[in-house]
């Protein structure tokens, strides 16, 4: 078993991860040990993993920079965003080491951290033993549990009571190395009530080695808080990225959730959501461009425990040459969440005729005052809106542009930064016509 392995690593090397992190990570490493042994890694025996062998993408022989090497050179130097006039506030995570050496100073309103966890822990030590791992559950999740044994700093935005923080923050997860590498990394947003906040993440990937990259997120809402949560994927086809998002929301908060993957591998992405106050509100969408032999699998699950909440889910797949794709996106309404309004729907475009689409939408309604419903399509582009094109003079290869462009506008419609939104429209095009959907002139997109 391939968890033994890992285990014994854990094991011998506990001393080093615990030396190179802190006391509010270090803590909760037994506990997920202990998950871990009882569970492993997930299988296809369980229904929500049945397309991905997860044990199989941990078997390479991949090196862990548990003595934390450092990397040389200024990734502010090498990068230059280039969304048109959107300025961001822009932090580096190379592999799963926090760069900020060079970080530029922000002058954020009093109280506000954004930064690596390990120094969150020394200003804010009581806050991270409050959040740290209590929204992601170990206990039902192998995944989980091998990332909180292994995870030594991570990225953390704090914003504290009333504070809002106008310009959204950027965060560039680079994939760096000469060796087959496994990073883990972490991810806490912290939004205190009637705060709001921005996260953009863009993954990139510079080598040609063998990358796995687990990352999990948590993301905390207080009443009436708004957070808007972009992740945008750009890694080469030797990266297997697996992520779990939790969020857990309080009274009349917004949370909106935006995954993009336009290049990888193979990507498994699990989102859980729980309105835990009344009158909330969340958006978790997806859209998945995959060409040559790509998998990218989606699960979300969003748990309605109050009255009066809304959700909405859209993930969109265009898949071509022999991709494939997989969405399972599940609601559940508890007895007491009345007068919910839950919406989900999950439309797919095979493209060639050796795509592989699979799809499982799921109810759980357990008011009887409720909204709810869902939606599946999967199929080709319309042969009757390609021949209306092409009757008005349109090449056929601009024809299924125009309609596969306007296949994804649903789900870039929910994008809250206009200028974001723009930028996406050109990747998606570029995507669609085969080039290289890489989002600037910089040393790390060429």
């Amino acid at each position: 078993m391939i968890e033994a392995q890992y285990i014994d690593i854990f094991t011998e090397y506990r001393d080093k991860i615990d030396s190179k992190s802190v006391p509010g990570m270090n803590n909760l490493r037994n506990k997920a040990l202990e998950a871990f042994i009882k569970q492993g890694f997930p299988t296809k025996k369980q229904e929500d993993y049945l397309y991905l062998d997860v044990s199989a993408e941990f078997m390479p022989d991949y090196a862990l920079n548990l003595n934390r090497v450092p990397f040389h050179g200024n990734p502010y130097v090498a990068f230059r965003c280039e969304i048109p006039n959107l300025t961001t506030n822009l932090y580096f995570v190379l592999n799963d080491l926090y760069h900020k050496e060079h970080q530029p100073k922000v002058n954020y309103p009093d109280g506000v951290f954004v930064g690596s966890m390990i120094d969150f822990a020394q200003q804010y030590p009581d806050l991270l033993t409050k959040y740290y791992g209590q929204v992601a559950n170990v206990e039902n999740n192998g995944i989980v549990a091998f990332n909180t044994m292994f995870a030594q700093d991570g990225f953390v935005i704090y914003v504290p009571k009333g504070v809002v923080i106008e310009k959204p923050i950027q965060l560039i997860n680079i994939l760096k190395s000469e060796f087959d590498s496994l990073v883990n990394r972490r991810i806490l947003i912290i939004a205190e009530d009637n705060a709001q906040v921005k996260l953009l993440i863009c993954d990139h990937t510079v080598d040609e080695s063998q990358f796995l990259a687990t990352q999990v997120t948590e993301i905390i809402a207080g009443k009436n808080a708004i957070v808007d949560y972009y992740d945008l994927e750009e890694n080469s086809d030797k990266v297997t990225r697996l992520t779990d998002l939790f969020v857990t929301q309080e009274e009349s908060s917004n949370v909106l959730v935006n995954n993009m993957t336009f290049n990888t591998g193979v990507s498994r992405n699990n989102f859980h959501v729980k309105l835990n106050g009344e009158h909330a509100e969340a958006y978790v969408c997806g859209m998945v461009i995959a060409d040559r032999k790509q998998y990218v699998d989606n699960f979300a699950f969003l748990d309605h425990a109050k009255p009066h909440c809304t959700s909405t889910q859209l993930f969109k797949y265009v898949l071509q040459d022999e991709a494939k794709g997989s969405f399972c996106g599940r609601i559940r309404v508890e007895k007491d969440a009345q007068k919910t309004q839950a919406y989900q729907s999950n439309n797919n475009l095979c493209i060639s005729p050796n795509t592989h689409m699979y799809a499982k939408p799921q109810l759980e309604i357990y008011a009887d005052d409720v909204k709810c419903s869902h939606g599946l399509t999967t199929g080709q582009l319309d042969e009757e809106a390609l021949f209306y094109l092409r009757s008005r003079g349109i090449s056929q290869d601009a024809a299924r542009l125009m309609l596969m462009q306007a296949f994804a506008a649903g789900v870039l419609e929910h994008v809250r930064i206009d200028r974001l939104k723009d930028r996406l429209v050109d990747l998606v095009e570029k995507r669609f016509k085969g080039e290289s959907a890489r989002c600037g002139n910089c040393a790390v997109c060429k």
